[in-house]
């Protein structure tokens, strides 16, 4: 931990700015999957929407920080911080602070895009249980598509319909 310095940790743009935001929309997706209340909510302007989805980053936000530097972490096995490559350690802040919050602007586009392109463009086309609709489903939000695997469910399952 006590190589935790500045903003970069070294990596390149697509594992900081891609891929660790899509896994702080899995996190999110999963806590939102196991609220009764948060996985019946439609993306929209409800307080209660919003307020589900900042839970989902505050779990996203233990999880990370629990991943880069807890007890069972990359710094506590690995030494992640402790290394230097071209004279900079491995571990920096912006895995902490871009995996919760544009993994939760992740599970925000995804439900734009869940209530308007797919349900009601896509499903109303083909059908909800049409071979292409489940396709356009599980490409058009990898985060709740991996999230559903994760559980055991089809990739295109949705929880209100």
């Amino acid at each position: 931990m006590k190589g935790l310095r500045g903003w970069s940790d070294g990596d390149s743009f697509l594992i900081n700015y891609v891929a660790h935001p899509l896994q702080g929309g899995v996190t999110g997706r999963i806590f939102i999957n196991n609220s009764d209340r948060a996985k019946r909510l439609e993306f929209g302007t409800s307080k209660e929407y919003w307020k589900s989805r900042m839970k989902a980053m505050a779990w996203s936000a233990a999880w990370s920080t629990q991943f880069e530097l807890g007890p069972v972490s990359e710094a506590s096995i690995g030494n992640v911080g402790l290394k230097k490559v071209d004279g900079k350690t491995r571990m920096g802040f912006v895995d902490l602070v871009m995996t919760p919050t544009a993994g939760t602007g992740v599970v925000i586009a995804e439900d734009a895009v869940d209530k308007y392109v797919l349900k009601n463009w896509i499903e109303r086309k083909f059908g909800s249980e049409s071979i292409l609709t489940k396709i356009f489903r599980s490409v058009l939000t990898p985060t709740t598509t991996f999230s559903n695997l994760l559980r055991g469910k089809v990739p295109w399952k949705r929880n209100d319909r």
